[in-house]
């Protein structure tokens, strides 16, 4: 099969074209490189058609999806605190980029759309876990954007047939995460932190949860989305089903290095939620998901690749360090 992945050579979309290219399927990566790196494709690249060029050029997303089965769509702007900022430009990427990758799927004839959707859609509310059924209530630019594109599409497929299914992804981590930015996932920066012997920051009390999810589960939840049967026009949450605090995590993270994690505490951002944790029933029952890899095996994955890239780096960085 011809899968086309949109921002291919990011975090994620790496993750999904390297377990593609273990199953030996055709695959083409469009990527502008803005966020995603070539690097992430190491030892990968003479097995990808690579397109670089943005999802908001519709010509050039239409050459990448002819002749594609299925269309992953991960291609986006994807940090709240730079929506907050920048809300033009992520609503451009995001809602624009978006309807373009429909329209060339449409016009390319694939038989399905898989979308990385966000738990960014169900905003601040207090209940939990959360729910499919629940109403949308996004908090940020971005929680706006990722929900809008779910609703383009659910006319694609009730407009034109275009078989599509939005997985809700909650807080994913794992290797090949981006580090150094202050746009990063907070584990990441929480890592890199650590490896350079400064104090992590915490916007908040450090109390607020997260169904962090680690990329495997991902991956197998995507990809099953595919070609599950009877899928096609759903939105489903893709996470573990458990949640754990910040702080908590600081607490595991001291253990990974064997080095305290003394916090520095700081204000909250406009747009970060509170508390998220996922109900799994949905992708359980119709993608037969199991998240087979938990928080703190991940945790500990994710620890030795930062250790092995950042490691040396990060340990020459660290104030009265000998260069």
């Amino acid at each position: 099969m011809r899968y086309l992945v949109t921002g291919g050579a990011g975090f994620i979309g790496s993750g999904i074209v390297r377990e593609l290219a273990r199953r030996g399927e055709t695959i083409v990566v469009i990527d502008d490189l803005s966020t995603g790196k070539e690097s992430n494709l190491k030892g990968l690249l003479d097995r990808v058609e690579f397109h670089r060029a943005s999802i908001t050029d519709l010509e050039a997303v239409g050459r990448a999806a002819r002749g594609a089965d299925f269309v992953i769509h991960l291609a986006a702007r994807t940090s709240v605190p730079r929506s907050v900022e920048e809300p033009l430009e992520t609503n451009a990427i995001n809602v624009e980029g978006t309807l373009k990758v429909l329209l060339a799927a449409r016009d390319a004839g694939v038989r399905r759309l898989v979308y990385a959707a966000s738990s960014s859609a169900y905003g601040d509310q207090p209940t939990l876990p959360k729910v499919e059924t629940m109403a949308a209530a996004p908090i940020s630019p971005y929680g706006v954007t990722k929900f809008t594109g779910e609703l383009y599409l659910q006319v694609f497929t009730r407009v034109y047939g275009l078989e599509t299914v939005a997985l809700r992804y909650f807080n994913v981590f794992g290797p090949r995460q981006e580090p150094g930015s202050p746009y990063s996932g907070v584990l990441a920066r929480f890592m890199l932190a650590l490896l350079r012997g400064e104090q992590p920051v915490v916007f908040g009390d450090g109390e607020q949860s997260r169904d962090f999810t680690y990329i495997d589960n991902v991956v197998e939840a995507t990809l099953g989305a595919c070609t599950a049967a009877g899928v096609s026009g759903r939105v489903l949450n893709v996470a573990t089903g458990s949640r754990v605090t910040l702080n908590e995590t600081l607490r595991i993270l001291e253990r990974l290095a064997g080095r305290p994690a003394q916090a520095r505490y700081e204000r909250p951002r406009a747009g970060d939620i509170l508390h998220s944790q996922a109900d799994i029933a949905l992708a359980r029952k119709l993608l037969g998901y199991e998240p087979r890899v938990n928080f703190e095996e991940g945790l500990r994955r994710t620890w030795e690749w930062y250790l092995s890239e950042y490691g040396r780096a990060a340990a020459e960085s660290r104030p009265g360090t000998a260069m």
